[in-house]
């Protein structure tokens, strides 16, 4: 029986795990509906422009999150080593050491990318460059900060895929910890 709900963010958390499990194609009006547990009418009442405007939802809850998690402590907090720990910390938790999809990367994977190619390259470059500012912070100059973010980045999204695919959580702490050692100033003895 559909579910009553209040608000269209209820409906954002089920929507996301979808997505992430299915990716965009895959996640259909039925399969979303089963997972929410709401008709299609209520789909369509809390997203009128249908499966698109579902996954943009999610995906603004997702830049939401970032942006004030992470993004924004980055650049702006006056401690840049500090900003960077809690960077990996919230990453870790975030995607749940590794068991986690990240969705953004999926939907950049997926036949969708094009689709939201433009939100796509926001978020990851908005990382690279949030991480960068924070790196310039600790000293490095921005022709080493922005290469070391950029490749911070792309070991995340890859430690994601290969902890999934080797179904080892594990792996993704070991590179977040080895990539802590990269990022942050040695400590002063």
């Amino acid at each position: 029986m559909p579910r009553t709900v209040k608000a269209r963010a209820d409906v954002l958390p089920a929507l996301a795990e979808v997505f992430r499990e299915y990716g965009y194609e895959g996640a259909s009006l039925s399969l979303i509906g089963q997972r929410t547990e709401l008709g299609k009418g209520s789909l369509y009442h809390f997203f009128p422009g249908g499966k698109e405007e579902m996954a943009n939802a999610v995906l603004d809850e997702i830049d939401g999150w970032f942006e004030t998690r992470m993004f924004k402590p980055l650049r702006d907090e006056a401690d840049a080593s500090a900003a960077i720990r809690a960077m990996l910390a919230d990453t870790l938790s975030y995607f749940r050491s590794g068991r986690r999809v990240c969705l953004v990367g999926a939907l950049a994977l997926g036949d969708a990318r094009d689709r939201f190619a433009e939100r796509i390259n926001v978020y990851f470059a908005a990382w690279r460059d949030a991480l960068a500012s924070a790196l310039v912070r600790q000293g490095l100059d921005e022709s080493e900060a922005r290469p070391l973010a950029e490749d911070a980045v792309a070991l995340i999204q890859g430690g994601l895929v290969a902890a999934r695919a080797m179904d080892d959580p594990s792996l993704f702490e070991r590179l977040l910890a080895r990539l802590e050692t990269r990022l942050l100033p040695p400590a002063k003895s």
